[in-house]
């Protein structure tokens, strides 16, 4: 398939620039993965749309206020750093701008001194690898000096940090939020609990190479970032299980359906166990675990179309963007959510 095919219209004044103030308040369009039937409720519908006996899946990993803006040493030339993914204790890849003020050994200095860092290698593509000193904790620091890293189609600053964590986040690592979660509140995942629905956590920690534009003209020619994911032993269980007695696997997010189907992928059933994933699932991918997916609507030409149309079928999932439009849906980040069962 092409590029172009996954393209769609979107008038920019339906990109939502901020949350609502009520998280469960946004609009739901639910398709059905066998007819294609589209129905429009509210996020705070999700109960009644589950039966006793489903699992939830979803990513606990926790955005990172990664991106730093400080200055080179001795220069006092003005850096942006923004941390991609930890690799081994203290370093990380990371996207500097401007990179050409970056080569292996420069060092830099944010917060006035309470980071600094030091350019290790420069990695094919461009990224860096670079080790930080700091006293204290890594994470305490970044949170006194750091920024959250906002997609770049949100051009409002954003008053209340939290409003870009879900509310069940708890694993530090992530470059961007995994925003199907973010409509989640702790009185909704009551309602969900007393319906019968349980619920399971996996972590992947979101890279940016999951929103890089898609290039090549033939998708297939696309390579993926790989990211890093966890499945605990409970998690496993608890998926099984709920195979086994006949209810339904639905991921909350596509990070999280990459997690199951690359476990599912690479080990022939669902298990604990942790390591990277660099799955792209297009139109004519086999699922292996899921039976339901909760995602926000998606980037035209985005690999993240490209996998709900795996999931929902290719014109099912245009049909449901292109009324998402007529219907005024607000779309990506901050926007609205669908539940394709």
């Amino acid at each position: 398939m092409k590029r172009t095919d996954f393209y769609y219209d979107l008038p920019e004044e339906l990109i939502a620039q901020h949350p609502l103030e009520r998280r469960d308040g946004s609009r739901l369009l639910c398709l059905g993965r066998m007819d294609g039937q589209i129905a429009h409720r509210h996020f705070f519908d999700l109960p009644d749309l589950l039966r006793p006996g489903d699992l939830l899946v979803m990513n606990d990993s926790r955005v990172i206020p990664a991106r730093l803006i400080g200055r080179k040493i001795p220069t006092g030339a003005q850096m942006e750093f923004l941390l991609l993914e930890q690799r081994d204790g203290d370093v990380w890849e990371i996207l500097v701008r401007p990179g050409r003020k970056a080569p292996p050994g420069s060092r830099f200095s944010f917060g006035d001194g309470l980071l600094e860092g030091e350019i290790l290698e420069v990695l094919d593509g461009g990224n860096r690898l670079a080790r930080f000193y700091y006293e204290g904790s890594f994470f305490a620091v970044l949170d006194t000096i750091g920024a959250m890293p906002l997609p770049p189609y949100i051009t409002e600053k954003l008053a209340d940090k939290e409003r870009y964590q879900t509310v069940y986040s708890r694993e530090n690592g992530s470059a961007a939020a995994p925003t199907a979660g973010l409509h989640f509140t702790p009185e909704l995942l009551d309602k969900v609990a007393k319906q019968g629905v349980d619920t399971a956590f996996v972590t992947l920690h979101v890279g940016l190479g999951t929103f890089r534009p898609v290039k090549a003209d033939e998708i297939t020619d696309h390579k993926m970032h790989a990211e890093h994911y966890t499945v605990s032993p409970e998690t496993a269980d608890r998926i099984n299980r709920t195979k086994q007695a006949g209810g339904r696997v639905i991921a909350v997010g596509t990070t999280s359906c990459r997690t199951l189907e690359s476990v599912m992928r690479d080990h022939g059933e669902i298990r604990a166990c942790s390591g990277s994933t660099d799955i792209f699932i297009y139109p004519g991918y086999t699922f292996g675990v899921l039976d339901g997916l909760i995602t926000n609507f998606h980037l035209p030409e985005s690999t993240l179309i490209m996998l709900v149309s795996a999931f929902a079928g290719y014109d099912s999932t245009m049909e449901a963007y292109r009324e998402a439009v007529e219907e005024r849906y607000r779309f990506f980040s901050f926007g609205d959510s669908m539940l394709i069962l």
